[in-house]
């Protein structure tokens, strides 16, 4: 029996087992409806935060926030695959140094704004919208709801957005160090335990030192962050030596993210689909 084939073969602990009551399938282990419900709140919470401080912000219906969150590795025309190849997870290779509401391009965080936010911030002067972004966002100006709901990381929220995270979201899931229950879950059963062993070796061969796929773009988010400045540095701005470091982390960005997402595609998901499967075998309310 090949490779995959024992990976794939139910194992009969864990074939039987079953997610605890009140896990979800989405993002943080919530049901669709939680999540539904959680950028709701969270988006009135952001608005009213902003108009304490003085500025405008139309709280995003979900449909607008789940649109960006949906646009994360997708360009028109282009399959996830060939987005990968060509921009890896899209962390540095589209960099600007813009905020989002600037962006004319690639964005998941403009988009998941909306365009009436969008067109508030654009109407500011360049002071007034170094003050709005950071009332809504704080230091890290790429770190949208829709951005941090995404990359399930909460941690590099601030400003109004992180406030009413904070009232929305419990505190263990405000951290760097929370981790999706469900893929807790799957990570132990042994046939991904297995799956993920031949990912690491795989990786390493090719010279990434990695534990798991979802170690990746932490850390590419965390290099970028270090080089610029939190996000706010203008390419424009930046000297011929950080310019070369933007470089090289892009190139690594796209060697890491192809082997990864290949990786991945045969090795990982057709295993996690099948235990995801198992899991939830029982009606996800």
């Amino acid at each position: 029996m090949g490779l995959f084939a024992v990976l794939l073969a139910p194992a009969t602990a864990a074939a039987q087992a079953q997610a605890p009551k009140g896990l979800g399938t989405e993002e943080f282990g919530l049901s669709p409806r939680e999540l539904v419900q959680a950028i709701e709140k969270t988006e009135e919470l952001i608005a009213r935060c902003m108009r304490e401080q003085g500025f405008q912000y139309i709280a995003a219906d979900h449909n607008t926030v789940r649109a960006g969150m949906s646009a994360d590795k997708r360009l028109p025309g282009l399959s996830e695959e060939e987005f990968v190849s060509r921009y890896g997870f899209g962390v540095s290779t589209f960099y600007t140094g813009l905020p989002p509401q600037l962006a004319t391009g690639y964005s998941p965080a403009r988009v998941g704004l909306g365009e009436r936010n969008v067109q508030i911030f654009r109407k500011l002067s360049p002071a007034d919208q170094v003050a709005y972004n950071r009332a809504l966002l704080g230091d890290e100006v790429t770190s949208t709801l829709a951005v941090a709901l995404e990359i399930e990381d909460l941690s590099r929220t601030g400003g109004c957005t992180r406030k009413a995270l904070a009232e929305t979201f419990k505190p263990d899931q405000l951290k760097a160090t929370h981790y999706n229950p469900q893929d807790a879950l799957i990570n132990k059963d042994p046939r991904m335990k297995a799956a993920l062993g031949f990912w690491q070796r795989e990786m390493k061969k090719a010279g990434f030192e990695y534990g798991h796929p979802d170690e990746i773009e932490p850390d590419l988010r965390n290099r970028l962050s270090t080089l610029t400045e939190g996000g706010k540095l203008l390419v424009s701005k930046m000297s011929p030596d950080q310019k070369t470091a933007l470089r090289k982390l892009q190139d690594y960005e796209r060697l890491v993210a192809a082997k990864s997402f290949k990786m991945q595609e045969e090795v990982l998901t057709p295993i996690e689909e099948k235990i995801q499967e198992e899991l939830f075998s029982r009606k996800v309310q």
